[in-house]
C-alpha cells in the first residue's frame, strides 16, 4: 500500500506557530501566516531579505538573537534565544504602537551530510506573561524580571545542550560496543547464543562484553566482563580488555593464566583496574567446564534434571585489585549432554534494595523451568530478567 504523502508547505501555513524559513545565512525564504499575524507584515514585505533588517526598527535583544543563530550554526543543534521587545502597529488602531515581547526558538535543518542547509526560526510570543509578572511594578521590576526570564532561557538551553551532548555520547559508544562485540564464533561441538541490552538511561552506556570462542586443541572458550565506569572511555577499555583476554586463552594453558594475565595488562591501562571477568574453557572430550572468576558474578551450569549449580569455586578478586599480583584460582567439573552453560554480567541479577542472592535464586528458578530450552530460545527469556539501569550481556552455550 503507497504510503500517502504529506504536503509539509501546508503545513507550515497552517501552523500556529510563528515560524520562519532562513538560509545558513540568515536571509529569509519563507514566513507563515501566523508569524506574518505577529509581526504585523507581509510575506512580501520581508521574504528574500537579511532576518534582522526584516524586524521593525529599533528591537531589543536583537544581539541575542545574532548569536543564537550563531550558535546554530557553529553546533548544528537547536538552540533558545532570551526575550527581545518590539513596538508593533495596532492593527485597529494605525499609528499606533503597542509594546509587545517575544522569545525565539531556533533548530537546524541538515543535510545528509550533516551540513546545515537550512534555520527554522519560531517566535513564541510572552507578552501577557511579561505584563502579568510586571503589573503593578515599576520599569526596574520589568526589566528583572526580563532578565530573570532570560536566564531561566539560558538555563534551559544549557540542560538541552547536556541532553544532547550525553545523546551524541550515548550513539558513538553503543556503536563501538556494536563494533565490539559481534556475533559469536561457531562453535565445532555446541551451540552458542548471546544478547546484549543497552541501560535505558543516556548516562549508563557501560562495558559489558562477551567472548566466544573456538580453540584450536577442539575446546570452546567463553567468557564474559564488566569495566567499571559508564560512557564512552569504559566502552574503550573494555574492547582493549575483551581483545588482550581472546588472545591470552588462545596461548595460555587454563582460564587461570589467561586471568594472570589480563591482570598485569590492566594494572598498565588507564580505567581497568576493579574489572570482573570470569572466563571458561568447555572441553567436550571428557566432558568437563574449567573456570576462573576475576571477581564477576559466577557462571550458571543448568542440568539436564532441572538442577542449577553455580561455579563459584575459583572466584578471586577483580582485576588489579590485590596489592601484589598473586595467580588466580581454577576449578574443573563436570557436565552431562543437554546440559546448558550460562555465563552473564550483573545486570542480570542485580536490583536496587535487593540482596544479590534473591537475584542469584531468580536466575535458578529460571533456569530450572527453561533447562530443556535451546541456546537462541533461551538467551531470548534469559535477557527479559535484565534490569533497565544496567547494561547487561548474556552468553549461552548449549552443551
Amino acid at each position: 500500500m503507497k504510503e500517502p504523502e504529506i504536503d509539509y508547505k501546508s503545513i507550515f501555513e497552517a501552523s500556529p506557530s510563528a515560524m520562519l524559513v532562513l538560509t545558513p545565512e540568515l536571509v529569509i525564504l519563507d514566513a507563515n501566516a501566523s508569524y506574518q499575524d505577529l509581526i504585523g507584515r507581509r510575506r512580501h514585505q520581508i521574504v528574500n531579505r537579511y532576518v534582522f533588517d526584516a524586524f521593525p526598527e529599533g528591537p531589543d535583544g536583537t544581539d541575542d538573537q545574532q548569536a543564537s543563530l550563531r550558535r546554530v550554526l557553529e553546533t548544528r543543534a537547536q538552540d533558545v534565544a532570551g526575550p527581545i521587545r518590539h513596538d508593533v502597529e495596532e492593527s485597529d488602531r494605525p499609528g499606533v504602537l503597542a509594546e509587545r515581547y517575544w522569545s525565539s526558538i531556533n533548530a537546524p535543518v541538515l543535510d545528509s551530510d550533516g551540513h546545515v542547509v537550512l534555520v527554522v526560526h519560531r517566535l513564541e510570543e510572552i507578552t501577557d506573561l511579561v505584563r502579568a509578572g510586571s503589573s503593578g511594578s515599576d520599569q526596574r521590576h520589568q526589566r528583572m524580571d526580563l532578565e530573570l526570564y532570560a536566564r531561566s532561557r539560558e538555563l534551559q538551553q544549557v540542560n538541552e545542550r547536556l541532553r544532547q551532548a550525553n545523546a551524541r555520547e550515548r550513539q558513538v559508544a553503543l556503536a563501538l560496543q556494536d563494533a565490539m562485540l559481534p556475533a559469536p564464533q561457531p562453535l565445532a561441538d555446541h551451540q552458542a547464543a548471546v544478547r546484549y541490552r543497552p541501560a535505558v538511561n543516556a548516562l549508563n552506556v557501560c562495558g559489558d562484553w562477551y567472548e566466544v570462542t573456538q580453540l584450536p586443541d577442539g575446546d570452546s572458550a567463553v567468557a564474559v566482563g564488566d569495566v567499571v565506569g559508564h560512557g564512552l572511555a569504559a566502552a574503550g577499555v573494555m574492547g582493549q580488555l575483551r581483545s588482550a583476554l581472546s588472545a591470552a586463552i588462545r596461548v595460555v594453558d587454563g582460564p587461570a593464566a589467561a586471568l594472570d594475565g589480563l591482570d598485569m595488562y590492566a594494572r598498565s591501562l588507564d580505567g581497568a583496574l576493579s574489572t570482573t571477568a570470569v572466563q571458561t574453557v568447555i572441553s567436550s572430550g571428557d566432558h568437563r567446564i574449567t573456570y576462573s572468576s576475576a571477581g564477576h558474578p559466577p557462571p550458571a551450569l543448568a542440568h539436564p534434571d532441572g538442577t542449577v549449580q553455580f561455579l563459584d569455586q575459583a572466584t578471586d578478586p577483580p582485576l588489579g585489585a590485590s596489592l601484589e599480583h598473586v595467580p588466580r584460582p581454577q576449578v574443573t567439573t563436570t557436565y552431562r549432554d543437554g546440559a546448558s552453560l550460562v555465563l552473564y554480567t550483573d545486570g542480570l541479577i542485580e536490583r536496587r534494595g535487593e540482596d544479590i542472592d534473591q537475584g542469584l535464586q531468580r536466575l535458578a528458578d529460571h533456569l530450572a523451568r527453561h533447562c530443556k530450552d535451546e541456546a537462541e530460545d533461551l538467551a531470548e527469556t534469559l535477557i527479559t530478567l535484565s534490569a533497565a539501569t544496567d547494561d547487561t550481556a548474556v552468553v549461552v552455550v548449549r552443551l
